[in-house]
């Protein structure tokens, strides 16, 4: 069965629960653990959700918000519906497939 599988970037929330609520908090941290990040750079990965993360940026903020990698990021999946198989049996709608007479008038 296929699955569907999300996640939901938790940077902002474990910052505020330790009291960073700007970028310029949290860079200085990461200087002092050697990820030299410009401000923009920083700013993103507070205020978005990260696509790709390298493992010492994420280390690092894991070490800096005392946290593990499962409480950055919330993973969650469910399943999908499966879907018709082609052999299977379904109710043909002919009206969807038969085409409309065209009538011709003269022209006059």
């Amino acid at each position: 069965m296929p699955r569907q599988i999300s996640y939901r970037w938790r940077l902002r929330e474990l910052m505020a629960a330790r009291g960073m609520f700007t970028v310029a908090e949290l860079m200085p941290h990461l200087t002092e653990r050697g990820i030299t990040l410009s401000s923009s750079q920083v700013h993103r990965l507070v205020s978005g959700t990260p696509e790709r993360l390298s493992l010492p940026v994420l280390a690092a903020l894991c070490d800096i918000l005392d946290c593990t990698p499962t409480g950055l990021i919330a993973t969650s999946a469910q399943n999908l519906p499966a879907r018709r198989a082609a052999d299977e049996e379904a109710p043909i709608n002919l009206a969807a497939r038969r085409p409309t007479r065209v009538r011709l008038t003269p022209e006059g």
